[in-house]
């Protein structure tokens, strides 16, 4: 375990700038995920971390000790890779102990001919044999260590390339997107797998991902990077209830945040189409804004939601999707051609479709955000994490009734 400190790493290819200028701190034990769409610079971050790439700027230290200078079997981190990087010819147990052998035994020892005529590379191999069976029997693939990568499904393969990793014993954990080649069923598995372990091995992970879930189900902290940047550090709570801009807001959270054009009216009320939201800005008259709305913060007005003095906006069902215990309900605003609205709700879905119907929410659940796509602080502060699914009451007459 230890604590990872980045200080102005910078990485330019050529005239392209990758990263910039990013400052970071990772405590010992925590689990840090780096997330973003593709071509942010979260995995050319991650190599660098691992001494797989050279930064143009800027410094790495583990526990305060600089390695820089180090080469990356020197650096006290292991990485797993998207691919897993397994050796094909080699079994299981073979691409487990293979940082060890390379780390413990001699050139010599390592030769076919003088292998079996040393007595100190058996005993070295002896105590190996017990390291990769306690990593193995841990991630419970002690049962596969004849086999070989292809003889292995994914899940058994990413369990593979963890636990090469774990026999390093390293300070820090670099994973690199390891689930994107898992189905979903084998992926949603494996987040709370990751999570178990990071709590067994008390170990410094630095994860990255470009699925947003990943980030926000697994992790002590999320650091969500854009065009080579840190835009929003902080909790997966924090990144949910207070974006930093609208990047954070349209990038965290499923279904997408919606999102609302508008202006600030003379008595500094947001006007937005169809109606008004009375919140206090401190943005001059006429200033453009964007107002964002959890989709389960929103909820058609046949559910009857307990609101106190609620915003109303006309609109009709456009479509549908069924999650069974849950309804993602799509709204076309009334009078325009292009809004609209995505409500999140629980239950029997009782609206019916091209019918027109009142969509509910409360003033205090918006989140403002100005010309420049930066969130603008409000008096009272917006929370909505855990994010509640509102369960619905049927109408009279409609299921359930």
């Amino acid at each position: 375990m230890a604590q990872l400190d980045l200080r102005g790493i910078s990485k330019s290819f050529g005239d392209t700038a990758v990263l910039r200028d990013i400052d970071l701190s990772i405590a010992d034990g925590e689990f840090l995920t780096l997330v973003g769409p593709s071509g942010c610079g979260k995995s050319t971050l991650i190599r660098i971390i691992a001494g797989l790439e050279p930064q143009t700027a800027g410094s790495i230290a583990v526990d305060g000790a600089p390695i820089d200078h180090l080469r990356p079997h020197e650096r006290r981190v292991a990485m797993v890779f998207q691919s897993y990087a397994l050796y094909p010819h080699m079994t299981v147990f073979q691409n487990l102990a293979l940082p060890l052998t390379m780390a413990r035994l001699t050139m010599a020892e390592r030769l076919p001919l003088l292998r079996l005529l040393s007595p100190r590379r058996r005993r070295i191999m002896a105590g190996i044999g017990q390291e990769v069976g306690a990593v193995a029997e841990q991630l419970q693939i002690d049962r596969l260590l004849d086999r070989r990568p292809a003889q292995l499904s994914g899940g058994q393969r990413q369990r593979v390339a963890l636990g090469r990793a774990m026999v390093r014993h390293p300070a820090v954990f670099l994973m690199d997107e390891p689930l994107s080649n898992l189905d979903a069923k084998l992926r949603v598995h494996m987040r709370s797998e990751l999570a178990d372990l990071h709590a067994r091995l008390r170990a410094t992970f630095v994860y990255v991902t470009h699925d947003q879930v990943e980030a926000m189900t697994m992790s002590d902290r999320v650091a969500m990077m854009h065009g080579g940047r840190i835009i929003q550090l902080g909790t997966p709570a924090q990144l949910y209830d207070r974006p930093a801009n609208l990047t954070v807001a349209q990038f965290i959270g499923s279904p997408t945040i919606n999102l609302i054009k508008g202006r600030i009216g003379r008595d500094d009320a947001i006007e937005i189409p169809g109606g008004r939201i009375g919140l206090a800005t401190g943005l001059p008259p006429g200033a453009e804004v964007t107002v964002g709305l959890r989709p389960e913060a929103v909820v058609p007005a046949p559910l009857v939601p307990a609101f106190q003095d609620p915003v109303r906006l006309p609109a009709r069902l456009h479509r549908r999707e069924n999650l069974g215990p849950e309804q993602i309900l799509h709204f076309d605003l009334m009078g325009t051609e292009k809004a609209g609205l995505t409500c999140r709700v629980m239950g029997s879905e009782t609206v019916v479709a091209d019918e027109p119907v009142d969509l509910l929410f409360e003033a205090s659940a918006c989140h403002v955000f100005d010309s420049a796509g930066e969130r603008v602080d409000l008096p009272a502060p917006v929370t909505s994490s855990p994010p509640p699914v509102r369960p619905v009451a049927p109408l009279a007459g409609g299921p359930g009734a």
